[in-house]
């Protein structure tokens, strides 16, 4: 009897794209991190990674994410605020300092300065004695989503879907191991997306970077193996099971019958997750642990390559490092105590998980039809079709939760007058003068004719329209700085200003 569900390991993947799945081989334990200077940040990874993390995952600061370098006006206040302040090729590596990038999976979630970052890693990788052929890790370089549901853009849609495809060529050449995108749904969910939603308006992002790269000339086959995910894994358990597991379904006929890729590497879908961070409350903090711990399970019975729990602490501040702890050995109990990786795909079979998958495959594949028939992602970028389906379900669920119609616990319901404090994360004031007085030593001791000359050659690459990579890459070598290389951009692209 043909099972109607498929086998793990076989297309179209509904049970997961390996066949033996965690029994061979776990899922990626990542904690995401960063603060501060990139001293303070390399000191938070050596502590997780000597309590079992098996991959790191940086969080950059927002002058970083917006192409500012940390003296810039606009940068004052934010300077290593929500992640590490990253300006130069001489902060990357003592980001990195005594963690060999050959033995250990990197994940920078980065995206307009995407490919500036990569540029630092890879040099700093190469300074370490790595083969960067060899090198594996993730760089998020989603722009699309940034127009949707982050704001951390710097060009219009089409010039930055350029560096895109410029980094997809060249990796594919430089270091081909390397997941040259992560396609994130987990931003769109953030901002108050339903689980459809996530699917949909993240694929009509992919299907906008595939026809991209397949406009500029490469074959699917060449670059779609490297394609990467990133997800939310929400609080309605079931639901959020049955959508990975639609989300690999969908993909594989996406990427075979619409795109015409033969390699089965490319009709797979593999992706990291993040327990929902929007979940999370201010009130009750401690409950926040059983909160992200049933996201996780979820996360890990619908088949995630990789994951991130979320701390109890960070609905008020950074996480501490007993916080980050804990969200590690939530991993750690899930993968060594529970049970749940000695059976490829647990819930397979489940007359709900079914129903609920085939449910969640028509809705998003609705959307996607939309979406088409609007003239494309770009299109229902521009005319805020997307950004307008996630403001309403936004609307519609806090209405729910103010009315009580949804339960939250702690907020509208089993509140205390006092909740237990935690000791909070505190970032030393004194951290932001000392990244800013560091940069200022780069630029004095470095040659100022050769760093003109490495972005003038950049400037004109942006003009003629070849592939930006090998100039940013020698840019970043001569310690030219992650503002002045956007500058340089700006320059030929613009800016995007949001209607």
């Amino acid at each position: 009897m043909n099972d109607p569900i498929g086998n793990p390991g076989e297309f179209p993947y509904t049970r997961g794209v390996y066949r033996e799945m965690y029994r061979s081989r776990l899922w990626t334990m990542r904690q995401y991190a960063g603060f501060g200077n990139a001293a303070e940040s390399n000191r938070r990874y050596r502590y997780l990674l000597s309590q079992g993390t098996t991959g790191l995952s940086v969080a950059f600061d927002l002058p970083t994410q917006m192409g500012l370098d940390s003296d810039h006006p606009m940068a004052a206040g934010e300077v290593g605020r929500v992640g590490v302040a990253v300006s130069s090729l001489a902060d990357m590596d003592v980001l990195f300092r005594g963690i060999p990038l050959q033995k250990v999976s990197t994940s920078m979630t980065i995206n307009s300065t995407a490919a500036i970052l990569l540029a630092y890693y890879g040099l700093v990788a190469r300074a370490q004695g790595a083969d960067l052929k060899r090198l594996s890790g993730t760089i998020q370089n989603d722009i699309l989503k940034e127009y949707i549901a982050r704001g951390t853009y710097i060009y219009p849609p089409r010039p930055a879907m350029r560096i895109i495809t410029d980094l997809f060529a060249w990796a594919g050449r430089e270091m081909p191991e390397w997941n040259t995108i992560s396609i994130s749904g987990y931003h769109i969910r953030e901002a108050g997306s339903t689980a459809a939603q996530e699917l949909a308006f993240t694929f009509a992002n992919a299907i906008a970077y595939v026809e991209a790269a397949v406009a500029a000339g490469l074959p699917v086959d060449s670059f779609a193996p490297r394609l990467s995910f990133f997800f939310n894994s929400h609080s309605d358990f079931l639901e959020e099971i049955a959508k990975f597991r639609a989300a690999r379904r969908i993909y594989a006929f996406l990427m075979r019958d619409r795109f015409g890729a033969r390699d089965p590497r490319s009709l797979m879908l593999r992706f990291h997750v993040q327990t929902a961070g929007s979940t999370l409350t201010a009130q009750q903090p401690d409950v926040n642990i059983v909160r992200t711990a049933i996201e996780a399970l979820a996360a890990v019975l619908g088949g995630a390559q990789s994951l991130h729990t979320n701390s109890r602490d960070e609905a008020l501040s950074l996480p501490t490092e007993e916080s980050a702890r804990i969200a590690l050995r939530t991993q750690q109990i899930l993968a060594y105590e529970t049970g749940v990786i000695n059976t490829a795909d647990p819930m397979g079979g489940s007359q709900a998980i079914e129903a609920l998958t085939d449910s969640m495959e028509r809705e998003v594949t609705a959307y996607l039809r939309r979406i088409d028939e609007m003239g494309g992602t770009l299109r229902a970028i521009e005319t805020g079709y997307i950004q307008g389906e996630i403001q309403n379900a936004a609307y519609q669920f806090q209405r729910e939760i103010e009315s009580g119609e949804r339960i939250v616990v702690g907020v509208n319901k089993f509140q205390q007058d006092e909740d237990r404090g935690v000791s909070t994360f505190r970032l030393d004031p004194a951290l932001e003068r000392t990244q800013v007085e560091a940069l200022r030593q780069v630029r004095a001791s470095r040659s100022q004719s050769a760093v003109e000359e490495k972005l003038t050659t950049l400037e004109q690459a942006a003009h003629d329209g070849s592939n930006l990579m090998p100039a940013m890459v020698e840019a970043a070598a001569a310690y030219a700085t992650v503002g002045e290389i956007s500058d340089r951009l700006r320059m030929v692209f613009g800016e995007y200003r949001d209607a």
